[in-house]
Order: C-alpha cells, then structure tokens, then sequence
C-alpha cells in the first residue's frame, strides 16, 4: 500500500534557485529509501518538504492521505506528530538524560506515565540503550547520542521515520551500526524509512531502494539491491 505519492514537484528558492524540477514518486510502506546525489541535487530539500521544514512551489506531496504541500503553518505539528525526524546533530536536550529525552515528546501530548514508562523502555532495548537510560548526553558517543535520537523518533510509532544524514558526524563503524538500528526499526515496527545520505558505503552495503537525484531531477529510481555506486 501507498504511503507517499510525490506529484509534479518544483521548488523554487527565494534568490531564483530551482533545487527540484517535475519530481513524481511513490513510496509504499514499510520501504527502506536511500535519497542520494551530489551537494546540491535537492536531496535534502525533498526530505525537508516531507517533513514541512520547506514547501514546494509546485505540485503536492501525499504523506497518508494528507497534502502536506497545503497544511497550514497552524497544522504542520499534527503532521510531526505522525512521522519521526532523526538529524545530523542529534537535538537531545542536555539538562535531560536518556530517559527523559526519549519520553519528553510523549509528556508533551498528554500521555499517562505508565504508558510512557512501557514504550520508552521498548524503544531503548531496540535501539542498544536499555544500560544508558540515567546517562546525560555529553555521558555519551556520538553513536550513542545518535540511538537516543533515534528512539525519541520512534517512542511514538510512526509510520515514516525520515533521516537527514544521520551518519554524517560519525565513523564509518559506528555508522554501520546505527544502519542496523535504523534497519531493525524497518523490519521489527514495519516503519517506513527514507534516508537521505552521502555515504557511498552505506548504500552500497544495506542494498535498498535508491533514489538518485541530479540537478535537480530524478535521475534514477533503483529498486531494492540493484544499486552500486560503482555503476553510476
């Protein structure tokens, strides 16, 4: 079933920039999508118009059913309440521990304590923190740091997690390592996954669906394993 439907997308910056031109995709869900391409080949305007950061000049973006292209400004928190949003730089609170970042999104909606208590938990096994949950970010790696980040993203199961470069501070080691979180969060919760990356290794190791933007444009849309940067 369908979950994203990108139709005739254009986006135009204020100082004439045209960062995507005529984009049409659909994503289904439960999909793993790696978005790729050079500095400047609109990557990261797509995952930010997903997200609301950014509108599109034209055309509309369906995430479930809602024109996210149209929401108003007033609405945009009701769409951030149904998909999660990892980043480069983490955003954990420092004055919170792991706990409490992960379970600060839940306190914001109302949630009771105890329901709270149960999914934190959940999430922080999965992501590899179940030991960490008192420790303060700067306690932290940055892989570390990465996971809490990740599970806050996820404490509140939705049904897209978007991730804008989230390797893009770590090593390569700890890098494949957050792959596999982000991959068991794909195969156990069935969350679909759209990640936007620069790593030639991450994409040629995880062997999904890869999405190739050029200037602009989408070049190529490879489907699951038929993608290797070396053919490109």
């Amino acid at each position: 079933m369908e979950l994203i439907r990108v139709i005739n997308v254009e986006k135009q910056y204020k100082n004439g920039v045209t960062a995507l031109y005529n984009l049409n995709l659909t994503i289904k869900k439960g999909e793993f999508v790696f978005v790729i391409g050079a500095s400047g080949s609109g990557k990261s305007t797509l995952v930010k118009m997903m997200y609301r950061e950014e509108r599109p000049t034209k055309g509309q973006i369906i995430i479930g059913g809602i024109n996210v292209a149209k929401l108003r400004n007033g609405k945009v928190y009701k769409l951030r309440r149904k998909l999660g949003v990892v980043f480069q730089d983490y955003k954990l609170l420092p004055k919170l521990n792991v706990y409490e970042n992960v379970a600060f999104a839940l306190e914001c909606i109302g949630m009771h304590k105890s329901e709270i208590r149960t999914r934190v938990l959940k999430v922080l096994k999965l992501v590899g923190l179940k030991e960490k949950v008192k420790s303060y970010p700067d306690q932290l790696s940055g892989g570390e740091q990465q996971r809490v980040a990740i599970a806050r993203a996820i404490v509140n199961d939705p049904k897209l997690l978007i991730c804008d470069e989230p390797t893009g501070n770590l090593d390569p080691i700890t890098s494949m390592e957050i792959m596999g979180v982000l991959d068991a969060v794909n195969k156990k919760l069935g969350t679909t996954i759209i990640m936007a990356t620069h790593d030639r290794d991450i994409v040629n190791k995880m062997k999904k669906r890869v999405l190739l933007l050029d200037n602009g444009q989408l070049k190529n849309d490879y489907m699951e394993g038929a993608f290797n940067y070396e053919s490109v």
